[in-house]
């Protein structure tokens, strides 16, 4: 089985998106550099971001976002962000109406039930999970291994936070990976057993 990660770019102050749910400039570090991070050519970061989330992202099998997000995205119109195979939905409702049958969606009701599906999809490849709600309710079920962070030099000083509303104190090892970008600094942490 492989690891899973909880990850997202965030603010200095914790936050994945504004009061108002949006991600501001979180993620302009993918296109302030001269390197394509994917075929699309759209990303572009500096090398060293390139080096570090390059080969993250060819481990991801699965990602594992919440209901909102897929909404919030229009579900990425049917195929997984970032050349991921398959995109575990968490939710208590039924797919979309008129979803295609045939993408690699999958609504699982409860983050345990989710995350069995999740790994049993990714095999031995990550099970990437979105921070924020759901992110936080795994990192409380005991099943994150570990914690990647994208902290963007800003301060939204509300939003969604990054680690949802989880009220209990998890410790984190030492960070193993600390890599500066183009206004950017990649962080890595194993989550403490």
């Amino acid at each position: 089985m492989g690891k899973v990660v909880m990850y997202s770019s965030v603010s200095v102050d914790g936050f994945v998106a504004d009061k108002n749910d949006q991600p501001g400039p979180l993620f302009d570090w993918l296109s302030n550099g001269d390197v394509p991070l994917d075929e699309s050519g759209e990303l572009k970061v500096s090398q060293v971001s390139y080096d570090y989330t390059r080969a993250y992202w060819d481990q991801i099998g699965v990602t594992l976002v919440g209901r909102h997000v897929f909404d919030m995205t229009d579900g990425w119109d049917g195929k997984p962000p970032g050349g991921i195979d398959h995109v575990v939905v968490v939710t208590h409702r039924p797919k979309p109406e008129g979803w295609d049958p045939e993408a690699p969606f999958h609504f699982v009701d409860g983050v345990e039930a989710a995350m069995a599906k999740a790994q049993e999809l990714a095999g031995d490849r990550i099970v990437e999970v979105a921070a924020g709600e759901v992110g936080g309710q795994v990192l409380a079920a005991g099943l994150v291994d570990e914690v990647r962070m994208d902290v963007v030099p800003v301060v939204f000083g509300s939003g969604k936070r990054y680690f949802g509303s989880v009220d209990a104190q998890h410790l984190l090892e030492e960070p193993d990976v600390v890599i500066q970008g183009n206004r950017v600094l990649h962080l890595r942490y194993r989550v403490r057993r």
